[in-house]
């Protein structure tokens, strides 16, 4: 009981962490915005594993839609970046190594993976190949930074040893 009480503690800690980071540290580009919440998504991956990842990647990003306004991509957002926590979570390896290649290949992958997503997303919403390209840029910017932020936070939890608390 003890260790499912964690894990759901763990997954609503990631939820919000997700949310906040996306809300409240955010810049416009076109279609949308860029956000430090990727770094969390990707943090919650490699701690979590899956499905902690999938339901905290998910459900906190689209909750950031849903309170910041932007309605019309709640449903993208919510399958984008859940299939973007089950990616990074597939490849990296189980135990926690912030140094290890297979981490680094796993947030390249889901950075791929959601800027493709948003592209084929802001097809469909903005119904214009040209409108959905222009935030490509704005989105590989997003991801980069929030590599920075997975890497920043996670050798800080990495060298504390605090991730072993997280497990």
């Amino acid at each position: 009981m003890k260790d499912k009480t964690k894990q759901i503690c763990m997954i609503g800690l990631f939820m919000a962490l997700i949310c906040i980071s996306t809300l409240f540290f955010k810049v416009p580009i076109p279609g949308g915005y860029a956000h430090l919440g990727n770094g969390f998504i990707f943090l919650a991956a490699v701690l979590l594993g899956n499905p902690g990842a999938i339901i905290a990647a998910g459900v906190g990003s689209a909750l950031a839609d849903l309170l910041g306004g932007w309605f019309m991509w709640i449903m993208p957002t919510l399958l984008i970046k859940l299939l973007m926590g089950f990616v990074v979570a597939s490849i990296a390896p189980r135990r926690f190594n912030i140094k290890s290649i297979r981490t680094l290949i796993a947030v390249v992958i889901g950075t791929f993976e959601m800027v493709a997503g948003y592209f084929i997303a802001g097809i469909v919403l903005m119904e214009s190949i040209g409108a959905s390209a222009t935030q490509i840029p704005g989105l590989i910017i997003e991801d980069v930074v929030g590599i920075i932020v997975f890497y920043f936070v996670g050798f800080a939890l990495y060298k504390t040893k605090a991730w072993e608390k997280i497990k």
